[in-house]
C-alpha cells in the first residue's frame, strides 16, 4: 500500500502530470460549451469581423473562462474534497498547491481581458471582465455556500459568453445578444438542479445549499418545471427578433418539447427522481448544444428575403 502511494506521489511531480493537472484546472468540459456558445454569438451577430480577430476573440473567451474555473477550484478546494465527482481534482487530491492554482487563474484572467482590449474591442473585453468577476466573486464566493438560489443568480456567468462573442463583432449589446443570454440563463437552473437531484448526497456532504438539499425534491421539481416553461418562449426570441429563420424555430420547438417531456417526467416522479433527473440532465446538455448548433446552421442557410 505504501509503495502505491509513493508511486502516485512521484508521478504527480513529473512535468507531464503537472501540465495535465493545470489543464484540469481550466474545466475543459465547461470551457468547451462556453467556447461553442461564444462562437455562435459571434457568428450570428450582425456585421463582419476579420477571421483572425474572431479567432482571437474566441481564444480569449476560452482562456478567461478557464481562468475563472481555476480560481473557482482554488476557492472550493475544501468542499471539493467531500464530493465524489470532484475529490480527485488536482487541489483536493494534493497534486497541485493552492497558491499555484490561484496565480495561474489570476494571470490568465488579467491576460485574457488585456488581450481582448488590445486586439478585439473594449466592449467585448468589458463583458469578459464582468463574466470572470461575476463567476468568481458573485457566484463562487458570495452565493454558492449561502443560498439555494445560488445557481439561479450565479448562472448569469455562464450566459455571458455569447454576448461577448456578439460584442466582438458589433462593439456593443443589443436585443439579439440579450436573447442568447436569456436562453442560457433560463436553461441553467433546470440543468443544474437535475444534477443536484441525483447528486444530492454530494452536496449534503459538502454543505452546499443546493435547492434539493434545502427545499427537498418536490420543490426542486416544481422549480425545474417552471424554468423549463419559461425557457420555451425565450428559445424562440432569436426568431422573433429576426436573427434566425424558421429552420431554427422548428428545431427549437422540437428540442423544447423534449425538454418539457423530461421536466414533466421528473415532476411526476414520486420518489427522489434520481433516474429521471439524470436523464434530464444529460438531455439538457444535448438540448443546449443542438439549439445553438441550429442557430449556427440557420445563419449559414441562404436568405431568400
Amino acid at each position: 500500500m505504501e509503495q502505491s502511494v509513493d508511486l502516485t506521489a512521484d508521478e504527480a511531480r513529473e512535468p507531464r502530470f503537472r501540465l495535465a493537472d493545470y489543464a484540469v484546472l481550466l474545466k475543459p468540459r465547461v470551457m468547451s460549451l462556453v467556447v461553442f456558445t461564444a462562437f455562435v454569438g459571434l457568428t450570428v451577430a450582425p456585421g463582419t469581423i476579420e477571421v483572425w480577430r474572431a479567432t482571437l476573440a474566441v481564444l480569449f473567451i476560452a482562456v478567461g473562462a478557464g481562468a475563472s474555473g481555476a480560481i473557482n477550484m482554488w476557492y472550493d478546494r475544501d468542499i471539493d474534497a467531500w464530493m465524489a465527482r470532484t475529490r480527485n481534482r488536482p487541489l483536493p487530491a494534493g497534486r497541485l498547491q493552492p497558491r499555484a492554482a490561484l496565480i495561474f487563474g489570476t494571470v490568465l484572467s488579467v491576460g485574457s481581458v488585456a488581450c481582448m482590449v488590445a486586439l478585439v474591442n473594449v466592449a467585448a473585453a468589458a463583458l469578459l471582465a464582468v463574466t470572470i468577476l461575476y463567476y468568481v466573486f458573485v457566484y463562487t464566493v458570495w452565493l454558492k455556500r449561502r443560498t439555494s438560489q445560488n445557481i439561479v443568480i450565479g448562472g448569469a456567468a455562464g450566459a455571458f459568453p455569447p454576448m461577448i462573442g456578439w460584442a466582438a463583432v458589433t462593439g456593443g449589446i443589443d436585443a439579439g445578444s440579450v436573447a442568447l443570454f436569456a436562453i442560457i440563463f433560463l436553461w441553467t437552473p433546470p440543468h443544474s438542479w437535475a444534477l443536484a437531484l441525483f447528486r444530492r448526497g454530494d452536496y449534503e456532504a459538502a454543505g452546499v445549499p443546493m435547492l434539493p438539499v434545502v427545499a427537498g425534491a418536490p420543490a426542486t421539481k416544481r422549480q425545474m418545471l417552471i424554468y423549463t416553461a419559461l425557457l420555451m418562449p425565450a428559445s424562440l426570441a432569436p426568431l422573433a427578433l429576426g436573427h434566425a429563420g424558421w429552420a431554427y424555430g422548428a428545431v427549437a420547438v422540437a428540442l423544447g418539447a423534449g425538454l418539457v417531456f423530461h421536466a414533466v417526467r421528473v415532476w411526476r416522479d414520486e420518489g427522489d427522481a434520481e433516474a429521471t433527473a439524470k436523464r434530464m440532465f444529460l438531455y439538457s446538455i444535448l438540448y443546449l448544444f443542438l439549439l445553438f448548433a441550429a442557430l449556427l446552421l440557420d445563419a449559414a442557410l441562404p436568405s431568400y428575403a
